[in-house]
């Protein structure tokens, strides 16, 4: 079951030195399975630094975001909360006043706490946030090379590539500006390897005509889109679309050929994980008393269903790398296979510092897997949700609200849409068949239908249903009046 809140250790007084550090690296737009010692990784990619801290630390290989866009993911991040929670919907919303981010109660019990990287939450506003001691940011989705940034409220412009820059930043801050005497919270949030990919140049054509593993679902076929609602075939040839991406008949999202496309994403991904490798050599003294993840902020299609992007709440999309690492508390080579949120990001680290949340601050929705990584038996969710709502500047994708178990997936599509979806992940893990209308799943479809509805009701998040489409049965009164 999903926990709604997290109950915490009181913690008063100053911290003991003993007190972790914490160390939080979030990419952009990199995909699960993008990562060398991933077993669908393509081969050839090469990202020795996170195949390091994935073989002697832990590997969450069942990560997921609760919703697959950037503000909203990151903002999910730093609260523990769902979007309908936050509020922060989607691109351009700015955080809410009042809004309470994690790194508020690190720093109120102790902890140094430095931003470093893209905040992305106010479109144009990059000026510091609560929470932090030290801020380096930028406005918006930032530029790849030669950026001017914010920091601790002075502008200052940079030659060279951005995440090169980031890094030095990191650095600078971890050797010169950190207080010694403090447990440290780093919040390195990176641009890359977010779209349009471009790597560094010393990176460019480094995997130029290697063989790329085109999906299955990728195929314009009547097997692949038969069972499929009618938007998700209409959607390959709009923006985010792979066939878009072949006419390049729109100059809002011009797109390289697809070939072309991907050996760029894996470029950009080398040289995210070079930077890794620096801030790790950088840390190394303060690496045994030091907690590290590293997490994307939301997936990426890459050919699925004729997709390129996120936002859809298509495998591809909603899963995440995670990766945790402890030398001393986290076993090597721990892989975890129970479903694991965005959300659960804030509690977790805030329980392996041993830091409280007071009991009048607003709730968070995640719970904490520090449980997990330390080799305890956990209680644990058997299911999640997500949430998706439609933007009027990417109309492609309508707005997706879904609850996925170990098993099964149900995705509602609210507004006019002929059918919804449902799949078998067991039997069909690339989500090809789309099951909604057969009458042995009905059952199925509706108590999964009826509890994600119940939860979102629960928790303030509900979208009344429109009509339920023909073939799919929607039997709680309560819902359908």
């Amino acid at each position: 079951m999903i926990r709604l809140a997290i109950s915490l250790m009181l913690v008063t007084g100053s911290l003991a030195k003993a007190s972790p550090n914490l160390v939080l690296i979030v990419s952009d737009d990199h995909r699960y399975d993008l990562m060398g010692f991933h077993p669908e990784s393509p081969e050839w990619l090469e990202t020795p630094n996170l195949d390091k801290l994935a073989t002697q630390g832990a590997h969450l290989r069942n990560a997921f975001v609760t919703t697959s866009l950037c503000s909203p993911s990151r903002a999910s991040v730093l609260t523990g909360q769902y979007m309908h929670h936050h509020r922060v919907v989607d691109n351009q919303r700015p955080v809410p006043k009042g809004t309470k981010f994690f790194p508020q109660y690190l720093q109120s019990a102790g902890y140094h706490t430095a931003f470093i990287g893209k905040w992305h939450m106010g479109h144009d506003d990059d000026s510091p946030r609560p929470g932090f001691n030290h801020w380096v940011s930028f406005e918006g989705q930032g530029e790849y090379f030669n950026p001017t940034l914010n920091i601790n409220g002075k502008k200052k412009q940079f030659q060279g590539y951005m995440t090169d820059v980031l890094t030095n930043q990191a650095i600078e801050w971890f050797e010169k500006n950190r207080p010694k005497d403090k447990p440290f919270l780093l919040y390195l949030s990176y641009k890359a390897v977010h779209y349009p990919f471009l790597p560094a140049p010393r990176h460019h054509g480094r995997y130029q005509d290697k063989p790329i593993p085109y999906p299955e679902t990728m195929a314009n076929s009547e097997e692949n889109y038969r069972s499929q609602s009618k938007w998700i075939r209409e959607r390959r040839y709009g923006i985010h679309g792979i066939d878009h991406m072949e006419t390049g008949a729109f100059d809002k999202d011009p797109v390289p050929s697809f070939d072309n496309l991907y050996w760029r994403f894996c470029e950009t991904i080398h040289g995210l994980d070079e930077n890794v490798g620096r801030v790790i050599k950088t840390l190394k003294p303060a690496i045994p008393n030091t907690i590290m993840m590293y997490m994307g902020d939301n997936g990426f299609a890459l050919g699925e269903h004729g997709f390129y992007d996120k936002r859809d709440a298509f495998e591809e999309s909603i899963r995440i790398p995670l990766i945790a690492y402890a030398p001393g508390r986290i076993k090597p080579g721990t892989v975890i296979s129970e479903m694991v949120q965005n959300i659960d990001i804030a509690p977790t680290l805030l329980n392996l510092a041993g830091v409280n949340v007071p009991p009048n601050a607003p709730r968070m929705d995640g719970q904490s897997f520090d449980g997990l990584l330390l080799g305890k038996k956990t209680p644990w969710r058997d299911h999640i949700l997500y949430e998706y709502h439609w933007e009027w500047n990417f109309p492609a994708t309508p707005t997706c609200l879904a609850i996925r178990t170990e098993r099964y997936k149900y995705i509602y599509y609210h507004g006019v849409w002929d059918q919804n979806g449902f799949y078998d992940l067991k039997t069909d893990p690339h989500e090809r068949h789309n099951l909604i209308q057969l009458p042995a799943h009905q059952e199925q479809i509706a108590h999964l239908r009826n509890q994600m509805f119940r939860e979102l009701e629960t928790s303030g998040g509900l979208i009344m249903p429109v009509r339920p489409p023909k073939g799919d049965q929607f039997y709680d009164r309560k819902l359908r009046r």
